[in-house]
This record gives C-alpha cells, sequence and structure tokens, in this order.
C-alpha cells in the first residue's frame, strides 16, 4: 500500500510517500515557513531533490502542492496518514477520520492549539479533495492512555479535572511504540521492562511493559518531564504565578519564554542545537558544559521514576536527534545506573551513531542497551494500512 504520511506543525509541513509492502521511502518533503512571507519547498525522489522559495498562504495551501506535486510525478496515493498532537481523553488508538472524529481533534485543539488546528485543516483539504481515500489521524498521546490512574492523575481538584479535562495526556507515543515494537523482534522474551527514551529537542521517557505504557514524563502538554532543546521541563509549577507577579510577565510571554527560550538555549547561551553545543563543550566553554550535565542528570533522575513504575527494567532504548548521535550522552547516562547492573560496551557505544538498531551494553550488563533510530512515519503508514484495509 502507497501511503502518504503528513506531519502539520504549527507552520511546516513535512510528507512522505511510503510503499508499506517494500518498507520503502518513494517521495519525501518539507513546506516551511508557512503563513510567512517567504516559504521554502523541499521535495526529493529517486535521489533528486528540489527546493525553492514559494508562499504557502496557509496549511490547505502547502497540502495542496503536495498532492499535486506526487501525483503529477505519477504516484498512486492509497490512503493518507496524518500525524495528531493532541488526541485528548477521546482516542485510545488511531482512528479511521469521519466528521465524529475531526469534531472531537478540533474539541481538543485547545490543548495542542499550535498544532491540532494546522492538522485538521489538512484533514479537511484531503478530504474534499481526494473524497476516495482513506485518511487515518493517528495520535501521539493515545499510546499513553493506558496510564493507570496513579500515573496520569494529577492532584487537584476533581471538578478542575473533570471540567478542564486535565491530567498527564504524554507525547512522542508514535515513537515511543516503534521503540517497543523493534526492540522485541529483536529480543523476543528478552523484552518486558522497555525504558524507551527519545530524547531531541523535544524529549521524553516512557516506561513500557509488555506493549502497555506505565507512564511517561511529558504531562498536559508537552512542556513536562525532560529539560530540552527549547523547553524548561519540569519546574516548581508557583514559578509561573512569582514571574507573573513579581516580574510583571504576561500569561504569553511566561509561556514563550519557558516553550521557546529555555532549555539547552538558556543554559549553553549559544543554541538549542546539541551539535552546536557539543561544539563549544568540546572548547571549554564551562556554560555548555554545564547544559549537557543537566541534560542527562535530569534524564537519569525522571528515568529512575520510570523505572520504578515498571518495578524495574530489562532493556533500555535511544531514539531521536540526541539519543541516536550523542554517544557521549548515552554514557553518562548509563554510568548513572551502573548500580542497577547496567554496562555499556565504550567502543559498540561510539561506533553505534548512524549504523541502525543496535545494542550497545556489554556481555555482563544486566539491563540490554540499545540505539533504535526511530521511523514514526513508518509506524503511521502501519496503523494506515491496517484501519484503511
Amino acid at each position: 500500500m502507497n501511503v502518504l504520511v503528513v506531519n502539520a506543525g504549527s507552520s511546516s509541513l513535512k510528507y512522505q510517500l511510503l510503499d508499506t509492502d517494500a518498507h520503502a521511502i518513494l517521495a519525501k518533503g518539507n513546506c516551511e515557513r508557512i503563513g510567512m512571507d517567504r516559504g521554502l519547498f523541499g521535495h526529493s525522489e529517486g535521489g533528486e531533490k528540489v527546493v525553492d522559495e514559494t508562499i504557502f498562504t496557509d496549511h490547505r495551501c502547502a497540502i495542496r502542492r503536495v498532492l499535486k506535486l506526487v501525483t503529477e510525478a505519477g504516484f498512486s496515493i492509497d490512503a493518507i496518514g496524518h500525524r495528531i498532537v493532541q488526541g485528548g481523553w477521546h482516542f485510545t488508538d488511531s482512528a479511521l477520520v469521519d466528521d465524529e472524529v475531526l469534531a472531537k481533534i478540533l474539541e481538543v485543539a485547545p490543548l495542542a492549539p499550535l498544532h491540532n488546528y494546522a492538522e485538521a485543516s489538512v484533514i479537511e483539504f484531503c478530504r474534499e479533495a481526494y473524497p476516495e481515500l482513506p485518511n487515518v489521524a493517528v495520535f501521539d498521546t493515545s499510546f499513553h492512555m493506558s496510564m493507570p490512574a496513579v500515573a496520569y492523575t494529577y492532584a487537584l481538584p476533581k471538578d478542575v479535572r473533570d471540567t478542564y479535562h486535565v491530567r498527564k495526556y504524554g507525547a512522542h507515543g508514535t515513537s515511543h511504540r516503534y521503540e517497543w515494537m523493534r526492540a522485541k523482534e529483536i529480543l523476543g522474551d528478552r523484552c518486558h521492562r522497555l525504558l524507551s527514551c527519545h530524547l531531541g529537542n523535544g524529549s521524553s521517557l516512557c516506561a513500557i511493559e509488555d506493549g502497555v505504557c506505565r507512564d511517561t514524563t511529558m504531562g498536559l502538554t508537552p512542556l513536562d518531564g525532560l529539560m530540552m532543546g527549547t523547553r524548561c521541563g519540569s519546574i516548581d509549577p508557583a514559578t509561573v504565578c512569582y514571574l507573573q507577579r513579581e516580574g510583571g510577565y504576561t500569561f504569553d510571554e511566561v509561556d514563550e519564554m519557558m516553550n521557546k527560550k529555555s532549555g539547552l538555549l538558556a543554559i549553553s547561551g549559544i543554541s538549542s542545537d546539541a551539535r552546536d553545543i557539543r561544539a563549544g563543550a568540546d572548547e571549554g566553554n564551562e556554560d555548555c558544559l554545564l547544559a549537557f550535565d543537566m541534560f542527562a542528570y535530569k534524564a537519569m533522575q525522571q528515568a529512575a521514576s520510570m523505572i520504578a513504575s515498571m518495578a524495574g527494567v530489562d532493556t533500555i532504548t535511544f531514539t531521536a536527534g540526541i539519543g541516536e548521535n550523542d554517544w557521549t550522552i548515552r554514557q553518562a547516562f548509563c554510568q548513572c545506573f551502573e548500580w542497577l547492573g547496567v554496562r555499556v560496551d565504550a567502543e559498540a557505544n561510539k561506533a553505534a551513531v548512524g549504523a541502525g538498531p543496535q545494542v550497545i551494553s556489554a556481555p555482563d550488563s544486566d539491563v540490554t542497551v540499545m540505539v533504535i533510530p526511530t521511523d514514526e512515519e513508518y509506524m503511521i503508514a502501519l496503523d494506515v494500512e491496517r484501519l484503511a484495509k
């Protein structure tokens, strides 16, 4: 089946056309700076890549360009999969889109306003332009809906929780599901309690026991949990009130600060990109060194709580930009768990960068440690195939 996977961000739209039978990418690209005065469009297929400047007035304009290009290139599309950031309290699995599903995506949009509204507009266009094609919504949050009440419930008044649907929803669920699927395929019966570490510009951990999410680090929104590229992660919630009361910051200013001006960017003082910070750390920049130390420390600290939620761990996987490519972060993280019997093979760890799924733990390690490059698009395509057929 040829599945077009669409990932609409607040000002971007990424896409891949995948052949699920061959597990092959037929074409892919990205529409950037949507809604701005100068946009960029990049498309590649068969090793050829084209980049040009254009204007995307909105996400409907962007998906129109994508669909036109893909069909004119002679590719067939059997179904379309849409990555949806927030499924709210409605969805425990991916869903074939009808009017009711689309209405629910819009209903929960206030929990992820920069993403869900854009994603909904793309779905609306696809359904209008190609009514014969099935559209499937794949939610970042659905995998985490299996968490027990003790993990997802916030200690707030019940009427507040019920009225505003305040709870832990998590994110990166599609990536964490992929980590479990691949680890289980490779390790078989040796894998039961998995700590999935999605470490990138956005980062989260997930405790997965026999395929079921027991807990995760992101909360009501993706701001909670680990320190990230530009997000502060978990802090004293009273910090928000304090900054508004004493600093005179507005709600929007605090939201902007904690989501876009904090994290690795704030501590390093130079960048949110781990590659830039690594270069600074190698040159002896103390702020960059502190940024990496904090990142590893906070990941280790919250990983312990994830392991506790499963009462143990037998497998740890690393994925996403930092998790796949920075062997020093993996080493520092695992050294913190030597007391738990985690042992990493130093050479295997270094060699794992860019080498596909790899076991990097030493033979005498009580816990299997792996690097598994995530493939959220393929995971979405598999869900589309399952539901569309």
